[in-house]
């Protein structure tokens, strides 16, 4: 189990510090949920050559090596030279294992050049959400599958995060105290959403390179229907517990086929 993991390259990966491994048992519990539904789902891709699309501290890709269905080799990509010099450092001489920048990825050798592709807890933060959608699928091998993981921030899930963020920020855990407000029209807007935006979501670092969203009013369904522009749905599975179903679990993943054209809106 991931919890017995002493390895301290991943112990002091940043993510995995405040979620895997966080002192809070019930945020660790999830998080550690959400690793183990993706391992699995990506045990598909032993002896492939596979991406993590904003790999973050490389968790992910480290705890898929260890498993007895590794890929033959792993690439993780970030935006932040700092995150992809700490993973370097940190896992320097792992074989078949590596990190570069995401730019490095608009260099012809990587077109199609992945048998998987994982993108896991990034999209919800994205506001170009089209263009990375597309670039995802341009790595994409023709044959390959993209596993996608975002969290549930709808319905009733909803009301239970909140809460857990409301105690983690009293007790200063992780980065629970900077989550945006809702109003209670904007919680309620949330609970009772569809596959429809519902919210105007706020949009910072607006001044930097990257604009961001936070979690306030990120929609899986919404973004469901987007990837499956440009991959075929496959599997919908929930973390963390899969048999509670995305719209009872506060994660969900993905796992769909490149579409050999994207199916996008006229």
């Amino acid at each position: 189990m991931i919890e017995t993991i002493s390895d301290t390259r991943l112990r002091e990966g940043h993510y995995a510090a405040k979620q895997i491994f966080c002192r809070d048992g019930l945020i660790a519990w999830s998080h550690r949920r959400r690793f183990e539904v993706g391992l699995h789902l990506a045990a598909r891709f032993a002896g492939q050559r596979i991406l993590d699309y904003g790999c973050g501290d490389g968790t992910f890709l480290a705890l898929l090596q260890a498993t007895a269905s590794p890929p033959l080799a792993a690439v993780g990509a970030e935006l932040d030279d700092r995150q992809v010099d700490d993973c370097r450092r940190r896992f320097a001489g792992r074989p078949g294992l590596g990190f570069l920048r995401i730019g490095e990825l608009d260099d012809r050798q990587h077109a199609a050049a992945y048998q998987g592709v994982v993108c896991m807890e990034v999209l919800e933060h994205v506001v170009a959400i089209d263009v990375v959608l597309h670039h995802l699928w341009r790595l994409l091998a023709a044959d390959g599958t993209v596993l996608v993981s975002v969290p549930i921030e709808t319905e009733l899930p909803l009301i239970v995060k909140q809460a857990v963020r409301r105690v983690a920020g009293w007790r200063g855990i992780g980065d629970y105290p900077g989550t945006s407000p809702y109003t209670l029209g904007e919680l309620w807007s949330s609970v009772a959403a569809g596959p429809s935006p519902h919210l105007q979501r706020p949009i910072y670092g607006l001044e930097g390179p990257t604009p961001f969203h936070d979690h306030k009013g990120f929609n899986w369904m919404v973004l469901k229907r987007k990837l499956s522009a440009y991959f075929a749905i496959e599997q919908t599975v929930a973390a963390p517990l899969p048999w509670l179903g995305p719209h009872l679990a506060t994660q969900v993943w993905f796992a769909g086929r490149k579409r050999s054209v994207p199916e996008l809106p006229a």
